[in-house]
């Protein structure tokens, strides 16, 4: 059987430019303002395709240094080429950020936007990463998200999930279990609320102050919502259902979003926290 479009795309996480126009970008905008006003070496956790670094590389001249610690290596190959013209002032590692590796690297200027609950339960070790590296009056700014959960710890995008797997036959109340069974946690279980989250901060750094906002994503059509899902979490979910099944599936990840897109004017919405976090 040939894969479908969007089963290579979830696999390669190709498309992430169109993709977080539903999201990311106004957490990347939002991040920059709060950039020290002239940054000279910044480290983005996480760096995807390296919007962020170019976002930052144009509107910072003072920055010597973008670097970039990523684990796909196709978001990294896709970085590489966008932030070619900018030559010596960028470096891209791959990395783990779940065991990260030393990084000669004083940043004044450290980023990571929505990418902590890949992390859990194991958040600790970024945190005392950043804060062994962070140069004295340096920033950590970092953006979480935190959707409302059930009491089987489902919520935000496994929302969307369980209503696909629904429409493809699975009983509702079924769903936690398939989970459990894929071994595939939850979104909104991986991400912490904001006070437990704190007490893992508390040890390594301390909160200098925070902003929060509404993320509300909105959708034109079920296609894009497919290609924004596979883009995003890749094929996260897609282990939920047998390989033969997997094109219906993103399928009606698109339909899903697209019926609470008419039924309620947007796909998704939940609050976003920014942390400005330094050393003690």
């Amino acid at each position: 059987m040939t894969a479908s479009a969007t089963e290579i795309q979830s696999r390669t996480l190709a498309g992430y430019a169109d993709a977080s126009r539903l999201r990311q970008v106004h957490d990347r905008d939002w991040v920059l303002e709060r950039l020290p006003a002239k940054p000279q070496i910044l480290v983005d956790l996480g760096s995807g395709i390296g919007q962020l670094l170019q976002a930052a590389l144009e509107r910072f001249p003072s920055i010597r240094l973008a670097a970039g610690l990523e684990r796909s290596e196709h978001r990294i190959a896709e970085a590489a080429e966008r932030l070619r013209p900018y030559g010596a002032r960028t470096v891209l590692h791959r990395a783990d950020l779940t065991d990260p590796e030393p990084l000669p690297l004083r940043p004044d200027a450290v980023t990571m936007t929505s990418v902590l609950h890949w992390l859990f339960p194991h958040e600790e070790r970024i945190f005392a990463w950043v804060s062994d590296r962070l140069a004295p009056g340096g920033r950590f700014l970092l953006t979480t998200y935190h959707p409302a959960r059930d009491e089987h710890g489902l919520g935000g995008e496994d929302e969307i999930v369980r209503e696909a797997l629904t429409a493809l036959g699975t009983p509702r109340a079924d769903v936690p279990a398939l989970f459990a069974r894929a071994g595939v946690l939850p979104i909104a279980t991986r991400t912490r609320t904001v006070d437990d989250l704190a007490a893992v901060l508390r040890p390594h750094l301390a909160v200098a102050g925070h902003r929060e906002r509404d993320a509300v994503v909105t959708v034109e059509s079920a296609e894009q919502y497919a290609h924004f899902h596979a883009a995003t979490f890749g094929d996260y979910y897609s282990r939920l259902v047998p390989a033969e099944r997997r094109a219906d599936f993103f399928r009606a990840v698109g339909e899903a979003a697209r019926q609470r897109q008419g039924e309620r004017g947007h796909v998704s919405h939940m609050p976003v926290r920014l942390w400005e976090l330094t050393t003690h």
